[in-house]
């Protein structure tokens, strides 16, 4: 995806959150800042976008993010647990409405059988106590599958906001 698609979907969630009063905050793993990069790129973010947290590292999760290491070990970091605990560790971190989390495999290496390069596993969860995650396989090389993932993270709120609309 183009990054223009990329700004162009962040300001559409923006547009979302201002008309619901809403802010934003982000954990992200594998895309490390790119949707925060996406949304800072949009003018006027700072009206509903709060912080981002990059957490690479399995440590960085537990610190900043305060992801339990039982968590970590039992699921591993890329897993809909670990994302689940990244969005609410990003919402206990912030006076945000919603947060998205990403964790995943963007390669070339550190697949596995089970968790294959472009598995990446995402989350949203809202203040109210309204979570989600899911898990999506990207095919394509390390900046397609980042990319793909910053598309369906924005995207994946965008729908969760319809959702509440409705």
């Amino acid at each position: 995806m183009h990054p223009n698609a990329l700004e162009l979907l962040a300001a559409r969630v923006g547009e979302q959150l201002l008309q619901r009063d809403e802010r934003l905050a982000l954990a992200e793993s594998c895309t490390g800042g790119w949707v925060a990069q996406c949304v800072t790129a949009i003018a006027g973010s700072s009206r509903w976008f709060d912080r981002g947290f990059v957490t690479y590292s399995n440590a960085a999760k537990m610190e900043m993010l305060g992801v339990d290491p039982a968590t970590l070990s039992t699921h591993g970091a890329v897993s809909e647990a670990t994302a689940l605990a990244m969005a609410d560790g990003a919402l206990a971190h912030s006076p945000a409405d919603w947060a998205i989390a990403i964790s995943g495999i963007a390669g070339p290496e550190g697949g596995t059988p089970a968790k294959p390069v472009g598995t990446v596993c995402f989350a949203w969860a809202h203040r109210d106590g309204r979570r989600d995650a899911t898990t999506q396989h990207f095919a394509g090389d390390r900046e397609a599958v980042r990319a793909a993932s910053v598309a369906s993270a924005l995207g994946g709120l965008l729908e969760r906001c319809a959702t509440l609309s409705a």
